[in-house]
Parts: structure tokens; sequence; C-alpha cells
């Protein structure tokens, strides 16, 4: 079975090529240029360098955040697009789910963070299972303050280190240091940014067990309202007010 996935939740838009037994080909791209203008270049590049062609795909994972909402749409509208005319099922995997995969064997306990702006950060805590990855929290959007105060148990209780990875890192990475010393670790560049492969592998276990999302109800993981729908709520709120 060959499962493609891809994820634009970030600033990196990946795509990957699964099949039963191995990664087929994999393209990650940290570059400037948004994820429209990268997203369909990448794509074909991908299938052709694979060999591989829509047709010979049995279906879709596509990471459906949290996130960026402008690379979450265009992610779901691309995938939408190819696979109704091809009839092949598609599943959402939330963001955090794969990111958190790119650190599936540390003994540690894993903490994807993304950049959520307004000095906040997409979360939830993880630890290793198996082969795979147990989630332990809800999604969540933090300040820095309230994610230190959640995971203060786990390593001061526990005492067992946090790993962190996502592209919120750069930003407080010097305030998580300060704030947890060596109970604060990080994963390498490389393995820090969300991966088309993780999406696509977690997307071939949910097809392969059955399982597969309503191609009409399929919607972004935003976990906190857009702007414009901040701005819509505050201008109905005004036009009550004045009525």
């Amino acid at each position: 079975m060959y499962v493609l996935g891809l994820d634009c939740s970030t600033t990196v838009t990946t795509i990957a090529i699964v099949s039963d037994e191995k990664v087929i080909a994999e393209t990650f791209l940290h570059t400037q240029g948004t994820h429209s203008e990268r997203l369909m270049p990448a794509l074909e590049q991908t299938l052709a360098l694979s060999r591989c062609k829509l047709s010979d795909l049995h279906g879709f994972a596509v990471a459906i955040g949290p996130g960026s909402f402008t690379g979450l749409r265009i992610a779901l509208a691309s995938v939408k697009g190819m696979a109704h005319p091809l009839g092949l099922p598609v599943v959402a995997i939330p963001t955090l789910d794969a990111l958190a995969r790119n650190i599936a064997h540390s003994s540690a306990f894993i903490c994807p963070i993304l950049d959520a702006r307004k000095s906040e950060v997409y979360t939830a805590l993880y630890e290793a299972e198996g082969e795979g990855m147990k989630r332990l929290s809800p999604y969540e959007a933090l300040s820095p303050q309230q994610l230190i105060q959640q995971l203060e148990s786990k390593w001061k209780e526990q005492k067992k280190p946090i790993l962190f990875l996502g592209d919120a890192v750069p930003v407080y990475r010097s305030y998580l240091e300060e704030a947890m010393g060596p109970s604060a670790l990080f994963a390498p560049p490389e393995l820090a940014y969300p991966r088309g492969s993780q999406v696509a592998r977690l997307g071939w276990q949910r097809l392969q067990s059955g399982e597969e999302d309503s191609l009409h109800e399929l919607a972004p993981l935003y976990i906190r309202p857009s702007e414009a729908e901040v701005n819509y709520k505050k201008q109905q709120a005004l036009k009550g007010a004045t009525t």
C-alpha cells in the first residue's frame, strides 16, 4: 500500500510517499517562499523522482494542525483536490502527533512546541510506548509560563527530562533552559521540524486498520480561533451594541 503524506503546518513544506516496508521518497523544504509557491512543484518532483503516479497511490495523509492557518488550508485543499477525483481515502493526522514521532525512541518525555504567536505555543506531552507514542495531555495553546507549570511535576517529581522540538524552540529555548536547567533537552535540527514521512506513516497505519476520514468534514485543528474569526465576532458584538 502506497500512502502520500504532506504537512504545511509550519514554515516547512514536507511531502513523503511510504509503502508497507519503507519510505520511498521524501521532500523537505525549509526555504524562503510560501506553501502556495512550493507545494505543487515539490509534489510533482517527489512523484517524478519516486517514479510514482497519483494513480499508484492507495490513500493520502495530511497534517491538520495546529499550526499556520494559511498553510493548513493550502494542504487540505490540495489533498481534497487530489483525493476526490481519484476516489482515494484521506486520513487526518494531528501535527503534534507526527512531530513527536521524530523522537519516538527517547526515554525522556517528548514535548513538541509550535510557535502560536501572541506569546503562546501549541503543545502536547508524549512518551514512547512500544514502537509508537502515547499522548499524555490535550492539544493546547499555552504561554511558556503555563507550559512550565504543567511540566514541573514531570521533571521534578518523576525526575525525567523533557525533550523539546518544534519551531518554537528557537524562540523560547533560553527561557526553558533557565527555568528547567539540565532537565530541558532539545532535538537536533534535523529532527526538530515536521516530516512528511511521519505524517505518511501514521496515515498508513490508520488506513491499514480500515480507517478513513470524511472528505467533506475534513477540517483544520486550530485549537484557538483564527484572527479573522476573532475580528468577526468583535464586529458582530459592536453591531449588536449599536442596535
